[in-house]
């Protein structure tokens, strides 16, 4: 099949495009390479996809309208796979209007571009920063996501009403996946986790927020690829559905202490952190936890990297790529 993802130069589409192109599809990858964090791990992560056959790079903006008109109109694409947006909770504080622009406007071209060009299935990414306010753990995909604590969640809310209006009027499959706290090689240096190393390493303080009493449902990047990798073959969509659309959490379901994680970190970087304790921040949640039975039952989605193994295997791949 030939397959569009947006964000190809990103963590999760980085990684999506290199199993899909390992099936046999062909990809062509989009991204606007901004310079939200360093674009030479952008530009690193499109060097390991160049080579391969059956892949093509094009650098556009999802909010470029007639740019993504004539992608669509020329590109004959079976599936896309829309993983380019803004991300971070708390840039959406400094820059809000790069998540409008890009989230919800960038969002709407992939839409009309599927809508008027015959596009089989649209699987998008959500967050699960759209359970926003909710204290009901796990977060379940009936739970109410009108409560969100930063803009960027507000985005990705519109993205999920978007696509389930588009899907009503249109009639063509589209799937949304909340994706929690994804991490592993090749990933965002602006998480948590990424961010910890760079200064664990230079034997720089880390910010530790809420003083530390924070969950996260870590979940390790070949995990979400596999949910990924399972509704390209076929969307989880039963004949005669009304409306085409779906929405799933895509998590480890277990959530994991902050100081934990840092531990595991320390470890396996052979140094120990200098923490600076802060207060909760704007936008930030105290925990997340995904409920995934219905992905386990729709597409037999079933998380298998703990967060020792995963983060071990991102310890390698940052000392290998970023050496003293």
């Amino acid at each position: 099949m030939k397959i569009l993802v947006t964000g190809a130069a990103g963590f999760i589409g980085f990684h999506s495009s290199v199993r899909l192109l390992e099936q046999g599809h062909e990809i062509v990858g989009i991204d606007n390479l901004n310079d939200y964090y360093d674009v030479r791990l952008k530009h690193a992560r499109l060097t390991q996809l160049a080579d391969r056959p059956y892949f093509s790079f094009i650098k556009l903006d999802l909010a470029n309208r007639d740019g993504m008109a004539n992608l669509f109109r020329d590109g004959g694409f079976d599936i896309v796979l829309h993983l380019g947006a803004q991300a971070g909770v708390r840039y959406s504080l400094e820059n809000p209007f790069a998540y409008v622009d890009s989230n919800v406007a960038g969002t709407l071209t992939v839409l009309e571009g599927c809508r008027h060009h015959g596009v089989k299935h649209l699987i998008y990414a959500s967050s699960s920063s759209v359970y926003g306010a909710n204290t009901k753990q796990p977060f379940s995909i009936d739970d109410r996501v009108d409560i969100p604590v930063s803009l960027y969640a507000a985005t990705k809310k519109a993205d999920e009403l978007m696509c389930q209006t588009y899907a009503h009027l249109y009639r063509f499959p589209i799937t949304g996946l909340r994706f929690f706290t994804v991490y592993g090689p090749w990933g965002r240096p602006d998480m948590a986790y990424f961010k910890f190393a760079d200064a664990i390493r230079a034997g720089r303080a880390i910010d530790v927020y809420n003083h530390g009493d924070m969950k996260r449902d870590f979940t390790y990047i070949d995990d979400i690829v596999d949910g990924i990798q399972a509704l390209v073959q076929e969307p989880p969509l039963a004949a005669g559905d009304e409306t085409p659309h779906r929405v799933y959490n895509l998590g480890n379901n277990n959530p994991e202490q902050l100081m934990d994680m840092i531990a595991l970190l320390e470890e396996r970087l052979g140094k120990t952190a200098q923490k600076n304790f802060l207060p909760m921040q704007p936008g930030d949640v105290y925990a997340t936890y995904a409920d995934i039975e219905d992905s386990t039952r729709d597409f037999g989605f079933r998380p298998k990297t703990s967060l020792a193994s995963g983060l071990e295997k991102f310890a390698a791949w940052y000392q290998k790529c970023y050496p003293n």
